[in-house]
């Protein structure tokens, strides 16, 4: 496996031609809105790498190796040298279709040798617990699945992926990685901390959550913000929700805030809400984010049983780059230290993060949560 990445702020070929030395079969690349906006975006892509598939989503702040940026692309070429991959490509018909795309992805990919499938989906009309439903119900919980939303520098408003010369707000995309030559990680950890009492969401649908304890679930929100309530939606990044387990306990699992309606007093999160279930409010710390960060980036790589050149693709949410603020580049430092220089970054800040957890195959739709997966040859 060989990696080289360009990190820049306009694309030029003759910044990306050193790229194109090592031959790569796949071009990933992270980047924001507005190159998905130029006209000659792909075109620029695919002669840089005539010989390669080329695979992209928009963001809300890039990560390489030089830490994070913004308004940038990072452009990594990766070469397989004995591992098949395939990419799957579906346009979502709106929120309603995600399961249903998240199926005819995963029906493009099945095989009997697929050993993972990572996901870049659209980001701010979709329903993510829905996608990866659609996925895991066609491929099974055996196989890791890793990935996450596209973003748009927290606009909410549109998102974008490229799959070789289609540029598309509507498209969703996956990558299938197959045969035994793959060694494949994943890791995920939050670091945020729960406040307030537990509350029962009385009334939901899917994503969206109607009521707490009886209340209009965007009333009692606003109390618990205060000061930060004039800021919503923007500020409700900075305080996503837990989903607790029937015994009140913490699972793991956050549920960020995408949307809110004023008319009916509901809030729209990232993922879906058990009707039911229990939920508490969340805050978090610069130094437990990047705790966090570290404790993703530890139980990868305990997973890991390849030693050559490696890839770890950091999945991080808006979320904690708003919190972390100037000190953001210290998360991503935290994970470098661990992989050390043999191991390439590439990554992004999205709307939602697509991870197994740490102790498991089966997947989950993270947020507010940095998720890591490694890849490498063990040949």
């Amino acid at each position: 496996m060989q990696i080289k990445q360009a990190v820049t702020s306009a694309l030029h070929l003759a910044d990306l031609l050193p790229l194109a030395e090592i031959n790569p079969n796949l071009v990933l690349v992270f980047a924001a809105p507005d190159f998905f906006k130029q006209p000659d975006f792909a075109a620029q892509l695919a002669a840089a790498f005539p010989d390669a598939r080329r695979i992209a989503a928009s963001t809300a702040g890039e990560i390489s190796n030089q830490g994070v940026s913004e308004n940038s692309a990072v452009i990594t070429a990766i070469r397989f040298e004995h591992t098949p991959f395939k990419l799957a490509a579906t346009d979502i018909a709106g929120m309603n279709d995600s399961l249903g795309a998240g199926q005819r992805l995963a029906l493009q990919l099945q095989a009997p040798d697929l050993k993972a499938v990572i996901l870049l989906s659209q980001g701010v009309a979709v329903n993510g617990s829905a996608l990866i439903a659609g996925v895991v119900g066609v491929i099974g919980k055996q196989i890791p699945l890793t990935g996450g939303l596209a973003g748009d520098n927290g606009a909410f408003s549109q998102t974008w992926t490229l799959l070789d010369n289609t540029v598309s707000d509507k498209m969703m995309l996956a990558i299938g990685l197959y045969g035994d030559d793959l060694a494949f990680a994943h890791g995920s950890f939050g670091g945020w901390h729960s406040f307030g009492p537990a509350r029962r969401a009385t009334k939901a649908i899917g994503n969206v959550l109607y009521e707490l304890d009886g209340e209009p679930a965007l009333d009692i929100y606003r109390r618990y913000l205060g000061e930060y309530a004039s800021g919503l939606p923007a500020t409700g990044l900075l305080f996503p929700f837990a989903i607790l387990a029937d015994d009140r306990q913490e699972t793991g699992l956050l549920r960020t805030l995408l949307g809110m309606d004023e008319t009916v007093g509901s809030l729209t999160l990232a993922g879906d809400i058990p009707v039911g279930g229990y939920l508490k409010l969340m805050h978090a710390s610069t130094e437990a984010l990047i705790d966090g960060a570290e404790a993703a980036a530890e139980a990868a790589h305990k997973m890991t049983n390849a030693s050559g050149p490696g890839l770890a693709l950091l999945v991080s949410c808006i979320g904690r780059k708003l919190v972390m603020g100037d000190r953001v580049d210290e998360e991503v430092e935290a994970v470098a230290a661990v992989f050390g220089q043999n191991c390439a970054l590439t990554g992004f800040y999205s709307y939602g993060e697509i991870s197994p957890f740490i102790e498991s195959t089966e997947c989950k739709l993270h947020n507010q949560t940095m998720t890591i997966t490694y890849l490498s040859e063990k040949g």
